[in-house]
């Protein structure tokens, strides 16, 4: 028996076929009744997502039912009833003249439409004319890349006689099976399923590259036949560079507003582009704004980033720039969102991405920790790290309430718990009998002392209730109110942050500049916690903000540091930072006396030398501070005898006080007022520099 070229196609087609289970299943129910559920289903996701594949599969159900299936592809026919009528006409293989409807009420008939989006000039008629006059038996597939019009969604009759899916990307396993029988190696693909996130066409174009370039291993940003196909796709025709800009803004960010493409775009107005993008089928409109397909997303930003970095980078930059201005003007659940936006940018970053999960808001809530959520939280601790734990969760849960927060799903059951101890406010015998509080406050005393009302936080217990520390959805929350905490606490001069697999956050908690602190590591019930740490008067959050910023894009990891490694920052009490600042002035003309001056490990000197290892480096910044804190006085009439005094003494020195009071035709005890009083105005300056933020 000779068997056709067709039937091989079909049976390898067949072959590459996996999932689409549900869809498969009402397709079959359908053809199995004379009375079926519905008489049109409408299938629409974006391109490449395999609504043709599915389209086939379900004219072989129909095969197998004994049911013509007539299988019409929009792109070739025109848009107009004659057209289309011929087109069926010749599926029929009806001679010229003979009537559509009459031959397909003669037997039961399939009609499947194939991109329909081609077929938006016939909406009307297809709605008001040619379905309505089909025989009942007639089932009708249509599948396009937009959603059903709403002119079909509000006729009461289309709404009870259409069923709608939304075709989305296959299920993991469902993807794992398609690349395991296609040859991959089990080792390539986690990096396929993290590149293509399921998505039918980009499974098919990786699965053919690998059959290609047999023994190499998948690299995303090397692929770039791969993005390209994706892209032809997904953007069939763009109609202009501003409707490509807006794409690939659109692509960056976690969500897109009509303002923030207006910021990104720098236009003045992009309402218009706002709406196009909203039209496009691989987009979402979410909670927050336009939503990109994953797939889609990483296609356009890999392609821009790849063809036009310097682009790539800007739009970063306006969209980081927004997110900060909004961050000083929100707080609660839109701050967390703002955050949650900022942090999204550091999405393709190699050393944040696998350790953050993306889609964490809008499933949880958080709250204040509350009396009645005790039990709930004290179990899930005891669960996850043991009974000593929780004990002492319990016990900080009964001095510092305020600073527990809970996260809780939908249905409000406890998930997370995060426990924050502002370690300045809690009993020195409550800090000592904890030892992670009181290996932490010996660090503070002996390396950093808080000063003045500054404060110091310790994340004393944070978790998931199901995964404890690792990367989840929980977690990644838990982070995000971490930086929150960061930014908006008054004063906050340290924070300390533990975790029980302390190695594998170490390059993410490098590249967020937090330190390795292992003299505070400790053992409860033998469970390790190691602990990371940031001095907020040696980077405040402004200068850490700018310095995320330019890891944000490097493809270069941080090392992980030890404190040991970072420039030893020396805390002063007010006394002695003012005997360092006169011990400085007496030295201005000669720098090399500087070297051993407190001042060079000052915050204020080591944020301004860019925390220079070598103290001879760092002189330079010094002497710039002393001679910039005392021109102010010197432009003010009021204060001008001040900066004389100061003059005469440190920066155009006199042999002696007593000459320098003869310069300034001063008696001498007027020049050494005026002397006192310059100083100590230099060193007030100085000092509100050193405890505020820049």
């Amino acid at each position: 028996m000779t068997h056709r070229l067709a039937d091989r196609l079909s049976a390898a087609r067949r072959r590459r076929f996996v999932g689409r289970a549900a869809e498969l299943a009402l397709w079959k129910a359908a053809l199995q009744t004379d009375h079926p559920s519905f008489q049109l289903l409408y299938l629409f996701g974006p391109g490449g997502v395999g609504k043709t594949t599915l389209l086939t599969e379900y004219a072989r159900l129909c095969a197998e039912a004994e049911v013509t299936a007539l299988l019409i592809d929009a792109r070739q026919v025109e848009p107009a009833p004659e057209p289309f009528l011929q087109a069926i006409g010749r599926a029929l293989s009806l001679p010229e003249g003979a009537s559509v409807l009459e031959a397909l009420a003669a037997g039961r008939h399939a009609l499947l439409l194939d991109t329909c989006e081609r077929l938006a000039p016939l909406d009307a008629w297809l709605r008001e004319t040619f379905l309505p006059e089909l025989p009942e038996l007639v089932l009708v597939a249509m599948a396009g890349q937009h959603p059903l019009p709403a002119a079909w969604r509000a006729d009461p009759g289309w709404q009870a006689l259409t069923r709608v899916v939304s075709l989305r990307n296959l299920a993991p396993e469902e993807s794992r099976t398609f690349l395991t029988d296609q040859g991959l190696p089990d080792d390539q693909l986690p990096a396929v399923l993290g590149f293509t996130h399921g998505h039918p066409l980009a499974l098919s174009l990786v699965a053919d590259t690998f059959r290609q370039r047999s023994g190499q291993s998948f690299q995303p940003e090397a692929s770039h036949d791969v993005v390209r196909a994706l892209l032809e796709r997904f953007i069939q025709k763009v109609p202009s560079p501003a409707h490509r800009a807006a794409l690939e803004a659109c692509s960056l960010v976690r969500a897109l507003t009509e303002g923030l493409l207006t910021t990104m775009l720098g236009t003045a107005d992009s309402h218009d582009l706002f709406a196009w993008l909203r039209e496009l089928s691989f987009i979402e409109s979410g909670p927050d704004g336009l939503v990109p397909h994953e797939l889609a997303r990483d296609v356009l930003g890999r392609d821009l980033r790849w063809r036009h970095p310097d682009w790539y980078a800007e739009l970063h930059r306006r969209a980081r720039q927004d997110y900060i201005a909004r961050l000083h003007t929100s707080s609660g659940v839109v701050q967390q969102r703002v955050l949650l936006d900022l942090i999204y940018l550091h999405r393709d970053n190699a050393v944040v991405r696998p350790m953050f999960e993306w889609d964490v808001d809008g499933q949880w809530r958080v709250e204040a920790f509350v009396p009645a959520d005790r039990e709930a939280i004290l179990a899930m601790v005891a669960r996850q790290e043991g009974e000593t734990a929780a004990g002492w969760a319990g016990f900080w849960l009964n001095r510092q309430p305020a600073g527990a927060c809970v996260i809780r799903d939908a249905a409000g059951a406890s998930v997370g718990f995060m426990q924050t101890l502002a370690l300045e406010a809690a009993a020195a015998t409550d800090r000592d009998a904890d030892p992670a509080t009181r290996l932490a406050w010996r660090f503070l005393e002996t390396h950093a002392p808080l000063r003045g009302s500054e404060t110091a936080t310790y994340f004393r217990t944070w978790l998931a209730r199901d995964t404890h520390q690792a990367v989840s959805a929980v977690q990644s929350l838990l982070f995000v109110l971490a930086v929150r905490h960061y930014l908006v606490t008054a004063n906050l001069a340290f924070h300390f942050f533990p975790c029980v697999d302390p190695e594998a956050w170490g390059p993410v908690f490098a590249y967020a500049d937090l330190d390795r602190l292992p003299e505070l590591d400790f053992a409860i019930d033998g469970c390790r916690h190691g602990v990371y740490g940031h001095d907020w008067r040696i980077r405040p959050a402004p200068a850490w903000l700018t310095l995320l910023a330019e890891r944000e894009l490097s493809p270069t990891v941080p090392a992980a540091r030890d404190a040991a490694q970072v420039a030893p920052l020396v805390v002063l009490g007010a006394e002695d930072f003012g005997q360092a600042v006169r011990a400085a002035l007496r030295d201005y003309t000669a720098p090399d006396l500087l070297r051993g001056n407190p001042l060079l490990r000052s915050r204020v000197v080591l944020e301004r030398s860019r925390k220079a290892p070598d103290e001879a480096a760092r002189i330079p910044a010094l002497l710039d501070l002393l001679r910039r804190g005392a021109e102010p006085m010197a432009n003010s009439p009021r204060d001008a005898k001040l900066y004389k005094a100061l003059e005469a003494t440190f920066f155009k020195p006199a042999a002696t006080q007593e000459q320098a009071a003869e310069r300034l035709d001063l008696p001498f005890s007027t020049y050494r007022r005026h002397l006192k009083a310059g100083q100590a105005r230099l060193i007030d300056w100085l000092w509100k520099l050193e405890l505020g933020a820049g």
